[in-house]
C-alpha cells in the first residue's frame, strides 16, 4: 500500500507551476507600404518607480524593454533617420537622455539584454530623436506604430511620462507605378484601383479621370466608383461635372440603401457651390 501511495503522488510532484510573467512579451505586426513590419518586445511596469534617469540611467545603453532584446523585422527596405535599412531582423537598443535619445539598430540578435556586451562594431546604425513629455503617466512600457500613411509611419515608445517617436519611411512609388504600367497591359485592367492611386497621390488627374470613366463603364451600378469619379472631377476643378457625378452617387446609393455614400455625395456637392 505504501508503494502504491508513493506512485499516486509522483505525477503531482512532476507538474510545473505556471505564473504570469512580470514583463510579458508582446508581438505586433503592422502592414506597411507593400509589406509589413513586425516587432517583439517585453513590457515591464513602473510599479511606482522613477524610470528615466533612475531605473533606466541616462547616458547608458538600455535594452529597451525587459528580458531579451527588442527585435524589429522589416519585410521590405525602409529608411530611418536618413539611413536605408535592408530587409531583415534587427535588435533595438537605446541610450536615453533628458534632452535626446539615441536609437541603435543592432545586427547581433544573440546578445539579448546583457548590454555590458554591447559592441559598436555590431551596430548597423544609430539615429537621434527628441523625447516629449506626456501629461498622463504610462504605467507599462509600450511600443506601437502610429501616424501611418501609405509610405510613412512612426515607431512610438512610451513609458512613465516620456514619449519617443522614430520616423520610418519606405519607397513604394517605383514599385506601384511599374505595377500599374504592367497590369494596364493585361486583359483584365484594374481601372478603379489605378484611378484611386492616382487620385490619392496627386498624380495625373486627367489619366485618373480616364480610368475612373472606364471603371464606371465596367460597373455602372457601383456607387463607390461613381464617388471616386466625382472626387477626381472636383479635384480637377470641374464643379459642374463633380455635382452631376455626385447626384448620380445619391441615386445609386439610395437604391442600394447606403446612407454613408449619400452623405458623402451631399458633402461633396456642398463644396462645389
Amino acid at each position: 500500500m505504501i508503494a502504491l501511495a508513493t506512485l499516486a503522488f509522483q505525477p503531482a510532484f512532476g507538474q510545473t507551476l505556471k505564473t504570469p510573467a512580470p514583463s510579458p512579451t508582446q508581438t505586433l505586426k503592422q502592414n506597411f507600404g507593400l509589406s509589413e513590419i513586425s516587432l517583439e518586445y517585453s513590457r515591464p511596469s513602473a510599479k511606482e518607480r522613477t524610470i528615466f534617469g533612475d531605473l533606466v540611467p541616462f547616458g547608458k545603453v538600455w535594452r529597451t524593454g525587459a528580458n531579451a532584446s527588442t527585435k524589429i523585422t522589416f519585410a521590405d527596405a525602409v529608411t530611418i533617420g536618413g539611413t536605408l535599412v535592408e530587409p531583415g531582423t534587427y535588435a533595438i537598443y537605446t541610450m536615453p537622455n533628458k534632452q535626446s535619445w539615441e536609437v541603435m539598430f543592432y545586427k547581433d540578435l544573440k546578445m539579448g539584454g546583457n548590454v555590458n556586451d554591447y559592441n559598436k562594431k555590431d551596430e548597423l546604425f544609430r539615429t537621434k530623436v527628441t523625447p516629449s513629455t506626456l501629461s498622463e503617466k504610462v504605467e507599462t512600457f509600450t511600443m506601437n506604430f502610429d501616424n501611418i500613411t501609405s509610405n510613412t509611419c512612426e515607431l512610438i515608445i512610451t513609458w512613465e511620462n516620456t514619449k519617443v517617436a522614430i520616423d520610418i519611411s519606405t519607397d513604394i512609388e517605383t514599385s506601384i507605378m511599374k505595377n500599374i504600367e504592367t497590369v494596364m497591359n493585361t486583359d483584365s485592367k484594374p481601372y478603379y484601383q489605378a484611378a484611386t492611386y492616382y487620385y490619392q497621390n496627386d498624380k495625373d488627374q486627367k489619366k485618373a479621370l480616364e480610368w475612373a470613366n472606364l471603371a464606371v463603364a465596367q460597373n455602372p451600378k457601383a456607387f463607390w466608383v461613381q464617388m471616386l469619379k466625382a472626387r477626381i472631377e472636383a479635384k480637377s476643378g470641374d464643379k459642374k461635372a463633380a455635382i452631376a457625378s455626385a447626384n448620380r452617387v445619391i441615386t445609386l446609393a439610395t437604391e442600394a440603401k447606403n446612407d454613408d455614400y449619400v452623405t458623402m455625395a451631399n458633402e461633396l456637392i456642398s463644396t462645389q457651390k
